[in-house]
């Protein structure tokens, strides 16, 4: 039912849009250097050899595997503990003012001459909360009764959701005003999608890594089966 709404308000104000908003002929448009889809990629692969660009893109496709695991785990490992789904779904609905008021304070901190000064300092913070998460993870067994979590534990998590997203937003922010600053003006969509989509890279390709090792390197034991490994997923349902 929720997905069937929004989707069509999705459907309805798209349509609108496509229907009564009209382009502004009178605005001549500005310069582009590129003229069709060829020219782009020529121009981003133009892009991407410069050496700055490259060692760029090196670092930031690179930079997020330290917290990868913390990102994309803590949740399904929760929930597998025995977190109910729709309350951990209750607690993003305190986060969304916070991550829509972060970026205005973060901003102040990143409109200088250096902002990646402020994704250098929030990195540390971030790494912590990796091991804060995986703490988190281990204490949850030994706190849930037969009715459920106390209500102190969803406080520590939903403190730990919070305090994490001030890192998060904290490296989001500044290498989006980096992207910004560095791009060329007269080519400023075409470079900053580029840097943006490396950006993104950067953070989903070491998520999917990690959710592909969660299995290999969970150690499993068979309690009260003889000879019976539980090494496989196969094994572990046997």
């Amino acid at each position: 039912d929720f997905l069937f709404f929004w989707g069509a308000v999705f459907l309805i104000t798209t349509t609108l849009v496509a229907l009564l908003k009209k382009e502004n002929k009178e605005l001549t448009p500005t310069k582009e250097e590129t003229k069709g889809i060829t020219d782009t990629y020529r121009l981003l692969f133009s892009i991407i050899k410069m050496p700055a660009v490259l060692t760029f893109c090196l670092l930031i496709l690179t930079a997020k595997v330290g917290f990868s695991a913390a990102d994309a785990v803590t949740g399904l490992k929760l929930v597998e503990e025995g977190v109910p789904k729709e309350h951990l779904a209750l607690l993003a609905v305190p986060m969304v003012p916070l991550q829509i008021i972060l970026p205005l304070i973060i901003s102040k901190y990143t409109a200088g001459p250096q902002p990646l000064n402020t994704f250098y300092k929030a990195m540390p913070f971030r790494l912590l909360f990796g091991l804060e998460f995986a703490f988190l993870v281990w204490w949850t067994p030994t706190v849930r009764h037969e009715g459920g979590f106390p209500v102190y534990y969803y406080v520590v998590v939903l403190l730990s959701y919070a305090l994490h997203q001030i890192t998060l937003y904290s490296m989001y922010v500044a290498i989006m005003a980096f992207n910004a600053k560095v791009s060329d003006p007269l080519i400023g969509g075409t470079y900053m999608t580029l840097l943006n989509t490396v950006s993104n890279l950067g953070g989903n390709w070491p998520s999917t890594v990690a959710l592909w090792l969660v299995d290999p390197l969970t150690v499993k034991e068979c309690a009260g089966a003889q000879n019976q490994t539980c090494a496989t997923t196969a094994a572990a349902e046997v």
